[in-house]
């Protein structure tokens, strides 16, 4: 399970949802908080800045300083001299030191969201593979109850028995891999 639900206040959420998804939601939720609070001073700069450069308000800001730095640049403010004349060199300068610096934040951020990615990954993994070995365990109890009550074995059919071995993991993932095309 996600959390011990015997400590979790009883949770708020949809009046329609579960008690036992409401506090998986809580849970997620909680861990979602602790991973954004253990993010350093500069993974939290970094996402700052990344998040900025995303957004419609750093086009039009971009936008609004190019036509400025243009009407300035070409002589259309009569009382501020041209500093950087047509083809705009210095602009061209500044502009692309920018973009190193925030392509450089950017990648910063993929990579820490990456890794987030990785760790969810590895959680899930963790869960199914629990999830696996319970119903494993639950089907093989249901035949121990059905030969116990004399239910006859051709009720219980092959892919119920199949389904009640114990899932060779490194096996599956070697048969996946063989099967999978290349990604290189």
């Amino acid at each position: 399970m996600l959390s011990d639900t015997t400590n979790d206040p009883t949770p708020q959420g949809s009046p329609g949802a579960p008690t036992r998804v409401m506090r998986n939601v809580e849970a997620i939720a909680r861990l979602e908080a602790q991973a954004s609070q253990a993010r350093s001073l500069d993974e939290r700069v970094s996402d700052a800045i990344a998040g900025f450069v995303g957004t419609m308000r750093f086009v039009l800001l971009h936008i609004a300083w190019f036509a400025i730095w243009a009407t300035v640049n070409t002589g259309l403010v009569p009382f501020i001299p041209a500093f950087d004349p047509y083809p705009f060199q210095l602009l061209c300068m500044i502009v692309s030191m920018e973009g190193v610096l925030l392509s450089t934040f950017v990648l910063i951020k993929q990579n820490r969201m990456s890794a987030r990615s990785d760790e969810r990954a590895h959680l899930d993994l963790q869960v199914s593979l629990l999830a696996e070995q319970e119903i494993t365990k639950v089907i093989q109890m249901l035949a121990r109850i059905s030969t116990q009550l004399g239910i006859e074995e051709r009720v219980v059919d092959g892919e119920a028995r199949d389904l009640g071995q114990v899932t060779a993991i490194g096996e599956l993932a070697r048969g996946l891999r063989d099967r999978l095309p290349d990604q290189g």
